[in-house]
């Protein structure tokens, strides 16, 4: 069954860096463009970054590019999320999942990012 698995999320200072992970199985993983996604409460989940299924091509948030660097290891079926420079409006619960998203409406638990003083 798939799975997909978040981690690496935290409380960080503003300017400070994290790295998120997310270990994916269940599916063909390297067949599958991938993004990370983010949502606070209240709004809509939103997408961060893609990645394409070679890994050859990527896509960034307006409010991310330049701060933010997608990355996968599709031998270890694992994708990575860079975050740089991160500001208090980085504050959500961050999720991977395929891009689009799945169809059968599967998401994982995420992982929450707070970035604060």
């Amino acid at each position: 069954h798939v799975q997909l698995v978040e981690s690496g999320g935290g409380l960080v200072q503003p300017g400070g860096s994290l790295t998120l992970s997310c270990a994916a199985s269940g599916f063909t993983f390297r067949n599958n463009f991938m993004s990370w996604y983010r949502q606070t409460p209240g709004r809509e989940r939103e997408v961060v970054a893609t990645i394409s299924g070679p890994g050859d091509g990527t896509a960034y948030a307006g409010s991310v590019k330049g701060r933010f660097t997608i990355s996968r290891d599709n031998g270890k079926e694992m994708l990575y999320l860079q975050m740089n420079s991160l500001k208090p409006g980085d504050t959500a619960v961050y999720y991977c999942n395929t891009a689009p998203p799945r169809r059968d409406g599967y998401w994982g638990q995420g992982t929450q990012v707070t970035v604060s003083s």
